[in-house]
C-alpha cells in the first residue's frame, strides 16, 4: 500500500534526540527548544514565535489573548479543522461560519464582511493546502473594522502571498509541526505574533499563567502565578526533532513541491477532457506542495475513486466534514450565509499521498490508475 502519509526524517533528528537526553532536561524550553525558537523567530523576523505542543495549544493561546467573552463571535471558514473553532468556543464565543472561495478552498472574503456585526472580536483565516487567503483585503477588512486578525497557518510553513511570508500578515498566527504537516515534530506547533502588544501576556500564559520566562532571564525576582495559562510548551524530544527538520526545510519543501509539479503535469490531460479539476495556483502566491488534491464531480465518484484506488494499493483520502454541519458545530455556532462551495468541497475533494519519499515512479503509478479509473467509467 502507499500510505497517504509518511513521516520523513532529513538526517539529524536522531542525533538531535540522542543529545537532548545527554544534556538531562528533557522538560519545555531547554537547549532544543531555543535553538528552534531563535530559528523560527530568525526566519519570520521581526515577529516573535512561541513553541507550543500542538497547533491546537497556539491557537487557544491566541483565543486567551483576545479575553473573549461569552456572546462575543468570531468569523471563521466552515471547511477547517475542529481546533480552529474549539479553541474559541473553550472561551464562551461563538464561530461564524462563513463559506470558502470555489477556487483555493480559503476563507471567501465577500462573505467574510457580510458576517462582520459588532459582536464580531476577530477574524480567522486559515490558508487551506499552504495556499493563501486574500490577504490584501483581509488585512483592510481588519483595519477598517479594528478586529483582530488570525492567520490559521498549520498547513502553511513556507507558503508565501506576494513574496511575504504567510504567518505575517495577522496580528498572530498559528502553525502545526504534526506529523502530517511538511516540516513535522510528530506533534507541535508555534505561535507567531506579530503584534507585539499580546507577546509578554503570550509567554506568560504558554508557561501556565506565571512569569517563568522573565524569572530564569532574571527580569523579576519572583516566580509566581499571575495570570490565565496553562501547560503549552513542547518538550525537548520534541524540539530537538523539530530543528532538524528546520534545519532542512529548504530540501523537504523543494522535494515536495517536485512531486506536485510532476501530479500536475501528468494529471493535466484529465482536468483538460473535463474529468476533474486541480487546484489552481495564483500568480501572487508561491505554495509549499502541502497538499495535492483533485476535485471529483460528486460525492459518488469521488468514493468510487477511493475505492478504485485502495484496491490498487493506493490510500488517497478525503477531508474536511464541514463544522457547520457537524453536532457541536451546530451547538455552538452559527452560519452566515450559504456555505455550498464548503459542501462540494467535503463531497468532492480528494486527497493523493505526497510525502518527500514518495518516489517519482509511485507518483506515475498513482497518476496511471486515476486515469484508468476515468476510462472505465
Amino acid at each position: 500500500m502507499i500510505p497517504f502519509n509518511k513521516p520523513y526524517l532529513s538526517g539529524n533528528e536522531l542525533e538531535y534526540i540522542r543529545k537532548a537526553a545527554t544534556l538531562g532536561q528533557l522538560s519545555g524550553d531547554g537547549h532544543f527548544t531555543k535553538l528552534s525558537k531563535k530559528w523560527l523567530d530568525d526566519y519570520y523576523s521581526p515577529a516573535k514565535t512561541l513553541l507550543t505542543h500542538s497547533c491546537t495549544g497556539a491557537l487557544e493561546i491566541a483565543a486567551l489573548l483576545l479575553e473573549l467573552e461569552p456572546g462575543d463571535e468570531i468569523i471563521l471558514p466552515s471547511y477547517t479543522f475542529v481546533s480552529s473553532a474549539n479553541a474559541f468556543v473553550l472561551r464562551g464565543a461563538t464561530p461564524v461560519f462563513v463559506d470558502v472561495d470555489p477556487v483555493n478552498f480559503c476563507i471567501d472574503v465577500h462573505q467574510v464582511r457580510k458576517a462582520i456585526t459588532s459582536k464580531t472580536k476577530a477574524i480567522l483565516c486559515v490558508h487551506y493546502a499552504g495556499l493563501s487567503c486574500d490577504m490584501t483585503t483581509l488585512v483592510n477588512l481588519s483595519k477598517e473594522f479594528s478586529i483582530p486578525l488570525i492567520e490559521d497557518a498549520a498547513q502553511a510553513f513556507g507558503s508565501t502571498y506576494k513574496g511575504r511570508k504567510l504567518g505575517t500578515f495577522g496580528d498572530l498566527a498559528t502553525f502545526s509541526f504534526h506529523e502530517t504537516k511538511n516540516i513535522i515534530s510528530g506533534e507541535g506547533g508555534c505561535l507567531l505574533v506579530n503584534n507585539q502588544k499580546y507577546y509578554n501576556r503570550a509567554e506568560i500564559i504558554r508557561e501556565k499563567g506565571t512569569n517563568r520566562s522573565s524569572f530564569f532571564r532574571g527580569q523579576t525576582d519572583k516566580y509566581t502565578w499571575i495570570d490565565l495559562g496553562s501547560s503549552f510548551l513542547p518538550g525537548e524530544l520534541i524540539s530537538a526533532f523539530l530543528l532538524a527538520q528546520l534545519e532542512s526545510s529548504s530540501q523537504i519543501l523543494n522535494m515536495r513541491l517536485n512531486l506536485w509539479n510532476s501530479y500536475y503535469k501528468m494529471l493535466q490531460s484529465l482536468q483538460e477532457k473535463d474529468k476533474i479539476k486541480l487546484p489552481f495556483i495564483s500568480g501572487e502566491i508561491s505554495h509549499n506542495a502541502h497538499m495535492f488534491f483533485v476535485l471529483c464531480s460528486n460525492l459518488i465518484e469521488r468514493q468510487a475513486l477511493i475505492k478504485y484506488l485502495r484496491d490498487q494499493g493506493i490510500q488517497a483520502v478525503f477531508h474536511y466534514v464541514p463544522l457547520h454541519s457537524s453536532p457541536a458545530g451546530q451547538r455552538f455556532g452559527r452560519i452566515s450565509g450559504k456555505l455550498q462551495n464548503t459542501i462540494k468541497a467535503s463531497d468532492c475533494l480528494l486527497r493523493l499521498p505526497l510525502f518527500p519519499n514518495l518516489s517519482s515512479e509511485q507518483v506515475l503509478y498513482i497518476c496511471s490508475a486515476i486515469e484508468s479509473f476515468y476510462t472505465c467509467i
